[in-house]
């Protein structure tokens, strides 16, 4: 296997697109279980900006998503009924929209979370596995 020093530049390219294509791939499926599980753990509505904020901290100062792709997510499970909004008005900006989980988000969770440990446990038995010939 070739290092990344060790690839031509277009094959290095190609890797990055690749890489690129399955992060974003995996991003989107993960996002809404992420923030489900953020705010079922809050004691209080939050606004997307602490959201990112507590993402950006559980990641030890990175994340893998982009702040401005959390702001559809939680449109859309808001019209869905996983979490309920409200719009505050706010003096050092524009208004902010405060979510917070909903029973039936919880247990849309809980069913997530289930689904999620077993595709992470199919994945790394498959990809730990010894070769069996």
């Amino acid at each position: 296997m070739l290092s990344d020093s060790e690839m031509p530049d277009k094959q290095h390219e190609t890797t990055d697109l690749f890489l690129r294509k399955f992060q974003k791939e995996l991003n989107a499926g993960t996002l809404s279980l992420v923030l489900l599980g953020v705010l079922d753990r809050a004691k209080e509505e939050l606004y997307g900006y602490q959201i990112a904020k507590l993402l950006e901290k559980a990641g030890g100062g990175r994340t893998m998503f982009k702040q401005g792709a959390l702001y559809p997510v939680l449109r859309g499970m808001s019209a869905n009924g996983l979490l309920s909004s409200r719009v505050e008005p706010s003096t050092t900006g524009p208004p902010r929209r405060y979510y917070q989980i909903t029973g039936n988000g919880r247990l849309i969770l809980t069913k997530w979370w289930d689904a999620w440990q077993a595709t992470r446990d199919f994945v790394d038995a498959l990809m730990n596995a010894k070769d069996e010939k």
